[in-house]
């Protein structure tokens, strides 16, 4: 077994769906969205499959009130995003770009 992760980067966005009335979660601000579009994004520029970029889908992430929130491994660098612009950003800067996204981390 080998000790390096099988992705270059591994990302899980928060699509978690709370009930009415209960605190605000990540898939009433747009995350499914974000998510449909950072999958298409990657494979743009070619940077999906097999140990390169993996998007995926999360319950809940527990960071409900800074959501809606993605997080990248192998790094474990947590961020939040407003639209599409800021998912293009954190693409661009952190996983093709090798630089965190200071304005986006949390």
């Amino acid at each position: 077994m080998s000790d390096q992760p099988f992705y270059e980067h591994h990302v899980f966005f928060c699509l978690n769906q709370r009930k009415p009335g209960e605190r605000t979660c990540c898939a009433d601000k747009g995350a499914q969205a974000a998510q449909e579009h950072a999958k298409k994004r990657i494979k743009q520029l070619g940077l999906s499959g097999d140990g390169k970029v993996r998007i995926n889908k999360a319950g809940c992430l527990e960071r409900c009130e800074e959501g809606p929130v993605v997080v990248i491994y192998p790094q474990g660098t947590w961020y939040t995003f407003v639209d599409n612009e800021d998912i293009d950003e954190i693409i661009d800067s952190h996983i093709v770009g090798g630089k965190i996204v200071d304005r986006l981390k949390i």
